[in-house]
């Protein structure tokens, strides 16, 4: 999801490293951090794989500044990644919210639709954090107050992004007649 969202943020805009390590962190930092031992080698494959270019410029203050930019190739890939996303992309909350955060640069409505329809698919299998023989465990059965509370809070959660979900469809549905 790292190099999803570096090309997510350059395909919007050039930045330095500093500045897309601050967008990255405000779109997923509170639940996985990004620190600078993940953020710069990636950023150097992405170099190195001709995704993303880089220069530099003089900083505000003493220190020259690398600014980071989008090719050819990297705008290619991400469309890519976006239109074709792992599974672990759809089924995990925090990487799907990544997803969403650039679905918006696929230009085809249909190609967006067909994500949110691999989403919905998954939000619409039942599901629990837990267990008993084989079966999920509502909240009703939890058993115990904080269990019961992990449940009623994702069920509602599911229910909000399962509305949301259809929703965003037939509007996409609408746009391509």
């Amino acid at each position: 999801m790292l190099e999803l969202s570096i090309l997510g943020f350059l395909f919007e805009e050039p930045l330095h490293g500093y500045e897309l390590k601050e967008r990255i962190k405000a779109l997923s930092g509170h639940v996985r951090p990004v620190s600078d031992g993940a953020l710069y080698p990636a950023i150097t494959r992405l170099v190195a794989a001709g995704q993303l270019d880089q220069h530099t410029e003089p900083g505000s203050g003493a220190a020259p500044r690398r600014i980071l930019s989008l090719t050819e190739q990297g705008r290619a890939d991400l469309l890519e990644r976006l239109r074709h996303p792992k599974q672990a992309e759809i089924t995990d909350h925090v990487r799907f919210n990544t997803l969403l955060a650039f679905l918006r640069h696929l230009p085809d409505p249909r190609e967006q639709a067909a994500v949110l329809r691999r989403r919905q698919d998954f939000l619409l299998t039942p599901a629990s954090f837990f267990y008993r023989d084989g079966e999920p465990v509502r909240a009703e059965e939890a058993g115990d107050l904080f269990r019961q509370g992990m449940l009623r809070v994702a069920r509602a959660t599911g229910e909000a992004e399962r509305e949301w979900l259809a929703e965003a469809i037939a509007r996409l549905d609408t746009a391509t007649g």
